[in-house]
């Protein structure tokens, strides 16, 4: 069972050969902690918590070909074309009719991306040191799937500015911010520019966070909803394969790009 004193953390393995950034938050929505290290520093970190559940944004595992079985497609909707999702996971399939492009996982591990490979061994190490998935065991030491992405798709109700960009990065934390994260305002950063600034190639973005700690914030964040409200996420796919848990209670029909006024 889980108390106010659990920790939520989220764990962004990047492209696997940068550091790991990690995020903790309170049960009051508090950054105890936004860091980055090894894999095995992020290991000591999760072994080093007494009640918590992480939230890893990759996959657990490769897919075990639940979208190859004929039974299962005759019973899904919408149906899939003949031929085409077989090497998919169902939660990537529901993802994707919502325009909610989130990357594919293989059935074969090499056929896999690097990052996706270290978060595969992440979820070991975690099995290691008495981490469980939480749909199967809601432990006091449990873990969950998230894809930042769709997290920040659901949170703003359209498809985001990609992180990389100055105004994805705005966008996202202002979500973070407004969904009650104790995290900087990323508006002030606007209070802060100055002509002298601009001219000079200065911008004040000391309290704008990378796009990677904004995905393990997510992440976190994520992790806290499953506990504290837990009827407000949904976990999407099929439990036997890995489900991705978004911050919200109810998907939309499709998620569109907003559109960027131009002034003339």
């Amino acid at each position: 069972m889980f108390y106010s004193n659990t920790t939520y953390i989220g764990i962004d393995p990047t492209a696997g050969e940068n550091p790991f950034v990690y995020a903790e938050l309170s049960h009051d929505l508090d950054v105890l902690v936004l860091s980055a290290g090894s894999i095995d520093d992020t290991i000591a970190f999760a072994a080093g918590q007494r009640q918590a559940i992480i939230a890893v944004c990759s996959p657990e595992k490769t897919n075990i070909g639940i979208m190859a079985d004929h039974r299962f497609r005759e019973s899904i909707s919408p149906r899939p074309k003949p031929g085409r999702w077989e090497d998919f996971r169902f939660a990537e399939y529901i993802l994707r009719q919502h325009n909610i492009l989130i990357p594919q996982t293989c059935s074969i591990e090499e056929n896999c991306p690097r990052w996706m490979k270290m978060g595969f061994l992440v979820y070991k190490r975690l099995n290691s040191i008495g981490y469980q998935n939480y749909q199967n065991h809601q432990s006091e030491k449990s873990y969950i799937e998230v894809y930042p992405h769709a997290s920040y798709t659901a949170l703003l109700n359209f498809l985001p500015f990609k992180k990389s960009t100055l105004e994805g990065r705005l966008q996202r934390q202002l979500a973070l911010f407004e969904s009650g994260v104790n995290v900087p305002d990323p508006m002030r950063v606007f209070e802060e520019i100055t002509r002298h600034r601009l001219l000079s190639g200065i911008l004040p973005l000391e309290n704008l966070y990378t796009m990677n700690e904004l995905d393990a914030l997510i992440a976190a964040y994520t992790a806290w909803k499953v506990i504290n409200r837990s009827e407000e996420v949904t976990f999407v796919g099929d439990d036997k394969e890995g489900q991705v848990v978004l911050p919200v209670p109810k998907i939309r029909d499709l998620y569109h790009q907003i559109a960027i006024s131009h002034i003339n």
